[in-house]
């Protein structure tokens, strides 16, 4: 099982592992009532006897903990050798990440379209299901692999090892990582990437920073997306970049519109810089 949020994940072994276990009853003479809770006990003069259970340990956690450390150990082992790769092959990598719906793949789309084959992309596509997000990708000129996580809401890096075999990595280029869309579980996963990318959308808030601080602490730049909205919206964009900078006050911040095309040529730039620092 997962043990970073309890979903079916396909590891490093290829294998899809469900949760199976749950927490165990308490047992004993208190096993009818919620562990660190108040009760009360009637004795048979009428005294009332007022205690709190406390929280019983449960080996499970333990062993979620154990599971937890052995699942992320060797995602951190294949993801070194995934980053190895790329570096061999002097392809920038990017991990794009985000909530459902944020734009990840129309941006990737706007993006291609401007580039006009001026730089060699390859695209790996994370969704728990269909391959529509890829057959987007081929039809705007790139060549893209699918990866479907059935029940997992994350990419690890063996599956990226294993999207490897269906691609060509790009000398020189940029190999994209499109995650599942998910603000938790994606942010502990190192895929080999060379840098994090987490696209926020206009329509999603101010606050995501702060109510996902673990995916916005790990990003080397933040998106923000769809800002032909803005006239619409209450949304505050000096706002949350402030609540960017309280989780990762080293994180860039970009904005862009897919639609009306503002800000892509930032992004523009910001991507083929990073491309030559990789030389």
């Amino acid at each position: 099982m997962c043990a970073i949020c309890g979903c079916g994940v396909a590891s490093t072994d290829g294998q899809l592992h469900p949760q199976q276990a749950e927490a165990p009853h308490p047992i004993g003479p208190h096993a009818d009532h919620d562990a660190d809770s108040d009760h009360e006990h009637v004795l048979s003069d009428g005294t009332v006897l007022r205690h709190k259970h406390p929280q019983l340990a449960s080996p499970v956690q333990s062993r979620v903990l154990d599971v937890e450390r052995a699942l992320l150990a060797d995602n951190d082992a294949q993801a070194q050798l995934n980053r190895r790769r790329f570096d061999r092959a002097k392809t920038l990598t990017l991990n794009l990440m985000s909530s459902p719906g944020a734009g990840k793949t129309t941006l990737l789309e706007a993006t291609l379209r401007r580039l006009h084959g001026s730089l060699s992309v390859s695209v790996i596509e994370g969704d728990q299901q269909t391959s529509l997000d890829a057959e987007r990708i081929r039809r705007a000129g790139a060549q893209a692999v699918q990866v479907n996580t059935g029940k997992a809401c994350h990419l690890d890096a063996g599956m990226i090892d294993r999207a490897l075999t269906e691609l060509t990595l790009p000398p020189g280029g940029v190999l994209f990582i499109e995650n599942v869309g998910n603000l938790v579980c994606p942010a502990s996963f190192d895929l080999g990437e060379h840098q994090r990318i987490v696209i926020a959308s206009v329509t999603e808030g101010e606050d995501k920073p702060l109510k996902y601080p673990d995916m916005f602490a790990r990003a080397d730049l933040v998106v923000v997306s769809k800002i032909d909205l803005l006239p619409h919206l209450d949304f505050d964009p000096q706002r949350f970049a402030e609540h960017v900078r309280r989780v990762q006050p080293r994180a860039k911040l970009l904005q862009v519109s897919a639609r009306s095309g503002e800000g892509l040529a930032a992004w523009l730039d910001w991507l083929t810089a990073q491309v030559r620092a990789l030389d």
